[in-house]
């Protein structure tokens, strides 16, 4: 089987690859990964992966990938929330255009590959009081990089409802924690507040401590993607978007939390410092969403804020410096 990870050089692209070459995908083993970024992976030396560097939003670059040999596609790629918001022009690119030129190369193929693209919470507004959002629930972004997540959600469905890809859409909760160094989503507090404190280094939280997150580990959300491909197809027609399974946890929670695991000295090296443009983005996402479709699919969220704080533990923080590049 041949794979294409866009975005393959980033964490949770490069974490999906080494799934994928340890344990293979839909019963069988990767024959040839395409890695496609700006830069070329490090760290990942096996005869089967293939890096290809340029630019995901240009026409010549895109069209040179081989879609046409890969029966799998992954659309990782994306310009993060709060860059997005500071440069139109860049999430719009990269965002929605880079999209539409994959899903165009996917078509050009002929050959309906599976296509999985991972779109974000923030598609969706805040929550009224009572109000709940499922999979069937109207988008309403308040950001641009949720608008774009959006547009492209709306383009995979046509092109599927075409036939000319076999695709579904993961709306992911905020990815914690995260290893390597901040970026700038506006999540991106959801990992340093855990990360550096671990390391010995102060972090800074810009929203209030009762600020309530969707958050899903990176070690389920790896298990996401590759779940994605291996539903039959069937499955994946009956609904192109699943709302994946998170836990619900304030801010607050979170470092109370890791202090219970860390220690009271992690917990005063956090800072409650507000910034209200990262504030009014966050607060725009809903803090919970209904993810029994995809439950009663396979798909698993994490038990507490605690088992992902062990997790990153286990998974990163014992395997390289959390400050890593």
């Amino acid at each position: 089987m041949n794979v294409m990870i866009t975005g393959g050089a980033g964490f949770l692209g490069l974490r999906l690859a080494r799934a994928l070459l340890r344990d293979g995908l839909d019963g069988r083993p990767v024959g040839r990964l395409i890695l496609v970024d700006r830069t070329a992976p490090r760290d990942l030396i096996d005869g089967r992966v293939c890096a290809m560097v340029g630019d995901i939003a240009d026409h010549a670059f895109v069209a040179s990938l081989p879609v046409a040999e890969c029966e799998v596609l992954y659309h990782l790629a994306a310009v993060v929330s709060g860059e997005a918001e500071d440069n139109f022009d860049l999430g719009m690119r990269v965002n929605v255009d880079a999209a539409r030129l994959l899903l165009e190369c996917a078509r050009a193929s002929g050959h309906r590959p599976r296509l999985v693209f991972t779109s974000s919470v923030a598609v969706f507004g805040p929550l009224a009081a009572g109000e709940e959002i499922d999979d069937r629930t109207a988008v309403s972004p308040r950001s641009s990089y949720g608008t774009e997540k959006a547009i492209a959600e709306l383009l995979l469905q046509d092109y599927a409802r075409r036939d000319f890809i076999d695709g579904v859409v993961l709306r992911l909760p905020t990815i914690s924690v995260r290893p390597g160094r901040p970026n700038q989503a506006a999540s991106s507090f959801a990992s340093g507040i855990v990360r550096e404190p671990l390391a010995g280094i102060e972090a800074r939280c810009p929203v209030p401590a009762a600020t309530r997150l969707w958050l899903l580990s990176p070690r389920r959300a790896t298990e996401a993607l590759m779940l994605a491909v291996e539903l039959p197809s069937a499955k994946r027609a009956e609904g192109r978007i699943l709302n994946l399974p998170g836990i619900s946890v304030t801010a607050g929670e979170m470092v109370e939390t890791l202090a219970a695991i860390a220690g009271r000295a992690a917990l005063d090296r956090v800072r409650w410092e507000p910034d209200p443009a990262i504030e009014r983005i966050v607060a725009s996402w809903p803090p919970r969403w209904d993810d029994s479709r995809a439950r009663a699919l396979g798909f698993r969220g994490d038990s507490d804020f605690a088992a992902i704080v062990r997790a990153y533990i286990e998974d990163d923080m014992q395997a390289t410096t959390p400050l890593d590049a």
